[in-house]
């Protein structure tokens, strides 16, 4: 069952059915408090709990788990309509603006389910009212809590924000006989058209004349051939922030073939060309000032006569010549072309790619941060900070010239993979050969937290949409830096 979470802003006397109280654990809990653990429900009588765990746990993050498990918890009891009173979250010691927007913005995240190909798919609507009193509720100004318009502001942003976290969740999800390079680019056209967006696509044949044969030999085995999909996102005037995304619709290696378990969940492969599409399309609804440009490489990597091979040296499009080793390492092949081109075209003032790039990142990070790999420290410093603020954790790893040496070509400028040993830092030194010293960048390889195999609180068994909501902290506080 979908929940789809309608929210709207209410005074508690025009209110009559159950109300949610958020509250924060006691020291001791008994069977009349809230529960310990955040997010806990509990009804007792006429009351209806939402524990925020223990004071001196409070974050944002705790209020996003918190609002995740009430979505869940409210789909689960088949509950329609409910209020949810904010006014216990303004004493909290939070900035009250930045702790309704945590909460509310969990709860829309956690309503999301992918149920689109299931036979008793159903979807339910349930109105959530936020209550408000008006004795705190005053004019914005007074300092003792947001205005109405403040409120409303901040509810439409979550909305904005998840709606696009959620879009890159269910597209990552979607199957490969649905989602390939080119229905991708479709997609991604009817979405800038009803956006504002301005779309370009560049096709296999028009990527083989511009000098792109890195990511057209990728898409080379596959009946639907490469893509680049390239959103335009004005703003104001100045130089772009440009994005860059590994959207590869299915992987199963090549010729380099992974093992059959290794196959089932590569259309996750495609997450952070998802997560680009996905803050763009907020990008674009909440009108940010910054210009922003989002570049999607898609392809599929299959066998076939025409497929790429093991030896064979391709011509990227800077003119850099490339010895496959592995036809499985073929993300940093798209990213090549893809970057070269973002580069060349906008003259962006910084670019940033994202990418579910290697196995190795998630031996060194597990599934609780991304790796990041950056030629420039106060851009790394800013990913940083934004994911903390997100909990769309990154963590900064080297980029030392020694870690060129395992990739220095033999019959070509260079190979396309090193070996196992720091296969992420290869990884990111090879695509750190196609962006010039000139433009700051940052890669981040999001293969440990593409997805997750169990339920967590405010996201499904599935794909997470990691990078949408790093990426527009990140931009926002170009604008307003805190």
């Amino acid at each position: 069952m979908t929940l789809k979470l309608t929210i709207t802003i209410s005074s508690p006397t025009d209110f009559s059915g159950m109300v949610i109280t958020p509250t924060i654990a006691p020291e001791t809990v008994t069977h009349e408090t809230a529960g310990k653990e955040t997010g806990d429900i509990r009804r007792l009588g006429d009351k209806t709990l939402l524990s925020l765990g223990p004071q001196k746990k409070l974050s944002p993050e705790a209020l996003r788990r918190a609002g995740g498990l009430l979505a869940k918890w409210l789909s689960k009891n088949n509950v329609s309509e409910a209020g949810l009173e904010l006014n216990p979250l303004f004493g909290l010691g939070l900035p009250p603006v930045g702790a309704v927007y945590a909460l509310v913005e969990g709860l829309l995240l956690g309503a999301f389910t992918f149920s689109t190909y299931k036979s008793e798919h159903e979807e339910k609507v349930s109105v959530l009212r936020l209550l408000i009193g008006a004795e705190t509720n005053p004019a914005a100004g007074s300092g003792r809590g947001p205005s109405q318009e403040d409120l409303e502001q901040v509810i439409r942003k979550a909305e904005i924000v998840a709606e696009a976290v959620n879009l890159a969740r269910e597209w990552s999800h979607e199957p490969p006989n649905v989602i390939n390079p080119v229905t991708l680019a479709e997609r991604v056209q009817k979405m800038a058209d009803e956006t504002g967006l301005k779309c370009t696509i560049l096709d296999d044949k028009q990527l083989a004349e511009i000098g792109a044969g890195a990511m057209v030999a990728v898409g080379k085995g596959s009946n639907t051939p490469a893509r680049l999909i390239i959103l335009e996102h004005a703003g104001a005037d100045g130089q772009p922030v440009a994005l860059v995304g590994k959207a590869l619709t299915m992987d199963t290696g090549g010729y380099s073939i992974k093992p059959t378990d290794g196959i089932v969940g590569m259309k996750y492969d495609k997450s952070g060309g998802m997560a680009v599409i996905g803050t763009m399309l907020a990008t674009a609804k909440l009108g940010l000032k910054t210009p922003v440009v989002g570049v999607i490489a898609a392809a599929e990597n299959m066998i076939s006569a025409a497929a790429y091979r093991p030896d064979d040296i391709l011509k990227a499009l800077n003119g850099k010549t490339i010895e496959i080793v592995s036809t499985d390492a073929e993300g940093r092949l798209v990213l090549a072309d893809a970057l070269t081109y973002t580069e060349q075209t906008f003259k962006p003032r910084a670019i940033l790619d994202i990418a579910t790039l290697t196995g190795a990142v998630v031996i060194a990070l597990g599934s609780v941060r991304a790796g990041i790999f950056s030629t420039h420290d106060e851009l790394a410093e800013a990913l940083y900070q934004a994911g903390e603020r997100t909990h769309e954790r990154v963590w900064r790893l080297p980029l030392d010239e020694e870690y060129f040496e395992p990739i220095k070509g033999d019959d070509a400028d260079l190979k396309n993979s090193g070996g196992r040993k720091a296969g992420s830092i290869i990884g990111g030194m090879f695509l750190k050969q196609f962006v010039t010293e000139s433009t700051p960048w940052a890669h981040i390889d999001i293969a440990g937290v593409m997805s997750t195999d169990k339920d967590l609180p405010y996201c499904p068994k599935g794909g997470l949409g990691f990078g949408v909501r790093l990426f527009l902290e990140y931009l926002e506080n170009l604008e307003w830096p805190s």
